[in-house]
């Protein structure tokens, strides 16, 4: 669902996107750095800088709109009627006597196949 009125971007959305890039390759390149240092500080470096880069990526109007498809999304995934147990076991089994069917064909094709071209070529 599209507002009626179109999210205006900034003219400062450029320039939000390279500070988040920049964020992200900082926490890259930090924790590649700091690889001496005690894990639980470079994973700590690492979260901060990407949630202040998903902050500000929020901020921008393709931001905006990302977290609006996510709150859609979860809304669709709401409504979906998921099948039942039985359903899925039943289904599952149908799937798994198709394959062996058809691997068995197979099988029969592929001797069959063999036993003709041994007996042309001898």
């Amino acid at each position: 669902m599209k507002h009626n009125a179109e999210v205006q971007e900034s003219r400062h959305d450029g320039l939000k996107w390279a500070v988040v890039v920049t964020l992200v390759v900082l926490a890259v390149v930090g924790n590649t750095y700091y690889a001496d240092q005690a894990l639980l500080y470079r994973v700590l470096g690492v979260v901060v800088l990407c949630a202040a880069a998903a902050a500000l990526a929020l901020t921008t109007a393709k931001g905006r709109d990302l977290a609006e498809l996510a709150k859609n999304a979860k809304k669709e995934i709401q409504r979906v009627v998921w099948p039942t147990r039985p359903e899925t076991v039943q289904t599952t089994a149908i799937v798994l006597v198709a394959v062996l069917v058809v691997g068995l064909m197979l099988w029969l094709i592929d001797t069959l196949l063999s036993w003709a071209m041994s007996g042309v070529i001898g």
